[in-house]
């Protein structure tokens, strides 16, 4: 079969063909009395054989060691196909990512559209000083999504920083998108999740914050109680006391419960659940000094009674402490 009849059959074009045989991929079998190159039919086998190798993403030079090293095995030309094509796809979606987020920034110009682009690709950069200036670049020409996956994944406290001031001034959306990562299998990301939800402003952040109180992760419990106090919520009340019990920023913890205390209900409240956990026979000595000294930022005759009643307490620590803390509320 001459080489314009092997073209036609199997869609592979003359010139292919002699860059085929320039390479050794496919050499024909004989020649015409007129020199003409003269394919068989193992020929032409092989030629759809390199046509489907190719159409598998091989190179060339691939393919020719595919077809000619008895020690290449199927398996390592799988495996590589497959690396590759993870590889492309990750890419790719990457780049799907990319240009969804800059066409939710409704792009006026092509200025605008290059602007968008390099602020993305630096949020991603291996330089810590390049995604903080990306971060601090104007919350309305960095997507919130962009935003917030990153804060997700940042590990650099600088640069997480600098990602929190941007989300907390970046309008709507983006809590909900931080409220992903309090489910994420990684501690981390639950954790950076709790911190940047803490210092949005806004309802929905709040309302996420009271759901992260029953998280079953205790530093999201805690960050959540800590934010949430900050803001004057009671329902973080009882985990505040979790916290000065497990001794897991207990005297934030506790500063946060005297500042919940501002009027005679809430302070009595607060007063009780300390006064309980003291007494409870399983709370340790060391957490029973802690909520010892919690009292002390809590006024009302409440815990006034119960710092009375701890100084004559079993354990000379907790009844030191008590003591102490009555003469100076001037009731000792």
């Amino acid at each position: 079969m001459l080489i314009g009849e092997v073209a036609r059959r199997s869609g592979v074009s003359a010139r292919m063909l002699r860059h085929y045989e320039s390479l050794g991929l496919v050499r024909p079998s004989g020649r015409t009395g007129s020199g003409y190159r003269e394919y068989s039919g193992e020929d032409v086998r092989r030629i759809f054989h390199i046509e489907s190798l190719r159409a598998v993403g091989l190179s060339l030079r691939e393919i020719g060691r595919a077809l000619d090293d008895p020690g290449f095995t199927p398996a390592d030309l799988v495996d590589d196909l497959i690396r590759r094509t993870r590889e492309r796809i990750a890419a790719e979606t990457e780049l799907l990512i990319r240009l969804n987020r800059v066409h939710a920034t409704d792009p006026a110009g092509w200025e605008d559209v290059l602007q968008v682009l390099a602020l993305l690709r630096a949020l991603g950069s291996t330089s810590a000083g390049t995604r903080q200036r990306a971060a601090l670049a104007s919350v309305d020409e960095v997507p919130v999504e962009a935003l917030a996956q990153a804060a997700l994944g940042e590990g650099d406290p600088y640069v997480a920083g600098a990602l929190r001031w941007a989300l907390s001034r970046s309008g709507g959306g983006g809590a909900a998108l931080l409220a992903e990562g309090l489910g994420s299998p990684m501690a981390a990301v639950r954790e950076r999740a709790v911190r940047a939800l803490a210092e949005m402003p806004g309802r929905e952040a709040a309302t996420l914050l009271r759901d992260a109180l029953v998280s079953p992760d205790a530093v999201v419990r805690g960050r959540a109680a800590l934010a949430l106090g900050a803001r004057g919520e009671a329902a973080a009340i009882p985990v505040l006391v979790d916290m000065i019990v497990a001794g897991s920023n207990d005297t934030d913890a506790a500063d946060a419960l005297s500042v919940l205390a501002g009027d005679d209900s809430a302070a009595d409240r607060i007063a009780s659940l300390l006064v309980g956990r003291i007494g409870d026979g399983t709370t340790g000595q060391p957490a029973r000094g802690r909520l010892t000294q919690a009292l002390a930022g809590i006024p009302g005759t409440t815990a006034s009674r119960a710092l009375a009643d701890l100084v004559g307490d079993a354990d000379r620590a907790v009844a030191l402490t008590a003591a102490y803390l009555l003469r100076l509320r001037g009731d000792g």
